[in-house]
């Protein structure tokens, strides 16, 4: 159907500006269990669709899902749902993109204070050197590709490196901003603890992934 003609279709949403931190569920529908099934569906038939496919364009439109439709659409499928399963490993990797999309310097002045202490877990993200905010944007769009066109634990265990990465630079730059700015310090700190139960979330999903049991 022509989504043009279609007059009775709202019109797609506009991203919303995301932090790596604003994971946090939205609250569910008023059917629970109704909303759970259409959230593990939605997922299913995303990610099987997307691996069954060889064409590259299709990988593109499922990346680009939350830009055409907004990132609350895509909360309102997902974010209510458990961390460690399909839907909520997707949102994560959905929500990560985008809040890295929204901010790509700030991001990378994250991951630039942590990688010299977190060399493993760089490896790992796979961000091109020297990581300014182009290598970020870049490597966030290829970690929600590999999700559909690759392997999806791997997707999952390179956002979490990510993630981890991140983090630790924002714990480093607290310490060093806690005597001058100790409210910044603050909202840094509570924003490397977020982001590292995210990372264990998206590991425990690429472990779930690998054994079958991720649904």
């Amino acid at each position: 159907m022509n989504d043009r003609a279609a007059t009775n279709v709202p019109r797609p949403h506009k991203p919303l500006p995301f932090a790596p931190i604003d994971f946090e569920p939205y609250a569910g529908g008023i059917d629970p269990a109704r909303v759970s099934e259409a959230a593990h569906l939605a997922a299913r038939a995303l990610v099987h669709s997307g691996r069954a496919s060889t064409d590259p364009e299709v990988t593109k439109r499922l990346v680009k899902l939350a830009d055409k439709q907004g990132l609350e659409a895509i909360a309102e499928m997902w974010a209510a749902s458990p961390a460690r399963s399909l839907p909520g490993a997707l949102w994560r990797l959905y929500a990560l993109r985008a809040a890295t999309l929204q901010d790509p310097e700030g991001i990378s002045v994250f991951f630039r204070a942590g990688q010299l202490k977190a060399q493993v877990a760089t490896a790992v993200a796979g961000v091109a050197e020297p990581p300014g905010a182009e290598e970020i944007t870049t490597m966030a769009n290829a970690i929600l590709s590999g999700a559909f066109d690759g392997d999806f634990d791997v997707a999952l265990d390179r956002s979490a490196a990510f993630c981890r990465v991140v983090a630790l630079g924002q714990a480093t730059l607290a310490i060093e901003r806690e005597a001058a700015h100790p409210e910044h310090s603050r909202k840094l700190t509570k924003k490397a603890h977020q982001l590292v139960r995210t990372a264990e979330d998206l590991e425990g999903a690429a472990k779930s992934w690998r054994k079958g049991e991720l649904d």
